[in-house]
Order: C-alpha cells, then structure tokens, then sequence
C-alpha cells in the first residue's frame, strides 16, 4: 500500500492519451482530473457518491470519481466528458441529443448523465423505458429536468450513430 503522506506518481491513460502526474494516494480521483489534468468537465456535486455528477469511466465501468482513491486509478483507462466526443471534435449522439433536446439546465448533472446514457447505450442500443429509468438512475438532476434528458436518450437511440 502506498504511504499517504507522500505524492505517489500516477499514470494512466485519460481519454486516450498516456498521462503521468504526482497526487496523495487517496486524493479523490474527481480532484485529480480537476486540478492535475485540468478536465474540468467532471462535477463534482455532493462529494458522497449520491447524485453522478462526477461519473467517469473507469477501464470501462461507470464509476463516481468523488469515492474513487486516485490511486486506484494508477495503470487503469479512464474517460471523461471530455474524451467523449469522436476525435475530440465531433459531438456523440448523446451529446448531439442533449444539446437539440434541452437536456441539460444548470450543468452539474450534465457530464455525469451524458456517460450514464452512453454507458446505457453502448449495452443496449435501444433500450425500453425503463431501461432508460435504470440507466439513468444513479444519477440526479437538482433542476428537475428528467423529462428532457430522458428524450435525449430516446433521441439518441434513434440516431445512426450510437456511440460505441
């Protein structure tokens, strides 16, 4: 186990590209995307692991970077918000969803929604209703703007390009 009263080198790749950076080993892997790599897409919104604002992917799997030890991170693949669009310019169905469908208010629960939705998607390309409702659950709105988000997703099955 890494001493936690010492930086630990990190390295990882992040959204596609090989990084390297020094973090205190149980530092939130959330703060370490913030401040070490500057992607500030990923929100933090209660620090609890309750509400997904902060959702990455990591080797694959959905995950609240607000509860995930960076060091955890040390060797893994991860994706932010940022790493989702196709060759960092081109927007995913699901972000091109979002923004014709009014899917995001304020913005926090954005980023988090966006890689649950895809998540959903890259398992089941057309998923029921209440797929959609399972999904998305793990991650809140303070707006109130589930109806909006959830024709995103509806939307963004019925695109061509289903993210994969």
């Amino acid at each position: 186990m890494p001493d936690a009263s010492a930086k630990i080198e990190i390295a990882c790749t992040v959204n596609g590209s090989p990084r390297r950076f020094l973090a205190w080993p149980m530092e939130r892997l959330l703060d370490a995307l913030r401040r070490e790599l500057a992607l500030t897409g990923t929100k933090e919104g209660c620090g609890e692991g309750e509400c997904g604002a902060c959702s990455v992917l990591l080797d694959g799997a959905l995950v609240n970077s607000c509860l995930v030890p960076v060091a955890q991170a040390d060797g893994s693949e991860i994706r932010t918000i940022e790493g989702l669009a196709n060759a960092g310019e081109e927007l995913s169905a699901v972000q091109e969803a979002f923004l014709s469908c009014g899917g995001a208010q304020c913005g926090i629960c954005t980023p988090g929604m966006i890689l649950a939705a895809h998540v959903l998607l890259e398992k089941h390309p057309q998923p029921s209703d209440a797929e959609i409702r399972t999904g998305l659950s793990g991650n809140l709105c303070r707006c109130t703007g589930y109806t909006r988000i959830f024709e995103a997703v509806v939307r963004a099955c019925q695109s061509t390009s289903v993210p994969r």
